[in-house]
């Protein structure tokens, strides 16, 4: 998720981060997995969709109250019922569509471990086609694989490649907890990062990548999802908006407006061969509408690039 999406973030989301804090799937940080969710439940009774994730609606029913709304359409004023909302199904429509793509190629290449950061309720290590062989380490917070686990054990649904939980935080040390799962650096790997650098500090965002460098052999893949900085006082008056009216939009209180370095600058720097695509560009590539530049969804998607690098 990107700080721009803040026009569908209004409810079940706390107040602020702390440097140790956590959630489950319906608080904090976590909320906006089911915003994801619902986002693609809904594009996925498109007659044309982009992408189709079967899980996606038992993720929001098992959710309950306005999950349940927002894809049954019971509530017109729901966030996604918006023109807003509208356009930003699309966008993970798109979003989905491109990293599905990109773990096809990585699984072509012959990649056989792949790794889900802030793993959330990405449902690909059961809905993608994976070769013989592939492991997929999802890691996250320990409640929101739990929930995800329970999930899919009440659907008696089973990962289509061996699926092994990393149940920690981001901000500890990931590299350690991924290997003592098994992982091998010395066998190439595809990494993602989708929706997940907003919420982390620059500082935190470069140690990321740095992990990622470090575990990933020659012959990987990584992909990011990342969003330009908003100005400093615009971002400081969402907060302050935020803070005054809690029960409306709390999204600016989760996020960090900050950018360590643009993805593609950062990998090619140490030997990755990196590609940038604009949101909107993409958008248009795959034939859906892009919102104009001076609308709220086109102030979101002209900040939202995807990248894709793979290791020299």
């Amino acid at each position: 998720m990107t700080c721009q999406e803040h026009g569908v973030l209004s409810r079940d989301v706390s107040t602020g981060r702390t440097d140790n804090d956590s959630w489950d799937i319906t608080t904090s940080v976590g909320s906006t997995a089911l915003f994801v969710a619902a986002s693609r439940a809904l594009e996925a009774r498109k007659p044309e969709p982009l992408a189709v994730d079967r899980y996606a609606e038992t993720f929001c029913r098992m959710a309950g109250d306005q999950w349940v709304d927002a894809i049954d359409g019971t509530d017109p004023e729901h966030p996604l019922r918006t023109e807003f909302g509208r356009h930003f199904v699309n966008f993970q429509a798109a979003r989905t569509k491109y990293f599905d793509e990109y773990f096809h190629r990585a699984a072509a290449a012959g990649v056989r471990q792949v790794v889900v950061l802030a793993a959330g309720l990405d449902s690909r290590a059961y809905r993608l086609p994976w070769p013989d062989g592939t492991v997929v380490y999802e890691l996250d917070q320990p409640k929101v694989l739990e929930f995800k686990r329970d999930a899919m054990k009440r659907l008696g649904e089973t990962p289509a490649a061996e699926r092994r939980e990393v149940a920690i935080d981001l901000r500890e040390d990931w590299p350690q907890a991924l290997r003592a799962k098994g992982f091998d650096p010395s066998e190439p790997s595809a990494w993602i990062a989708e929706g997940l650098l907003i919420y982390l500090p620059a500082p935190a965002q470069d140690r990321l990548f740095a992990g990622i460098d470090g575990l990933a052999a020659p012959g990987s893949f990584v992909a990011v999802e990342e969003a330009s900085p908003m100005p400093h006082d615009a971002f400081e008056a969402k907060r302050a908006e935020a803070a005054a009216s809690p029960e409306e939009n709390e999204f600016f209180t989760l996020v960090y407006n900050e950018q360590h370095a643009p993805a593609e600058q950062w990998f090619s720097a140490r030997g990755w061969v990196a590609a940038t695509t604009p949101l909107h560009e993409y958008l248009g590539q795959v034939g859906r509408p892009v919102p104009g530049p001076d609308t709220e969804a086109g102030l979101m998607t002209g900040t939202i690039s995807l990248v894709s690098a793979t290791k020299r």
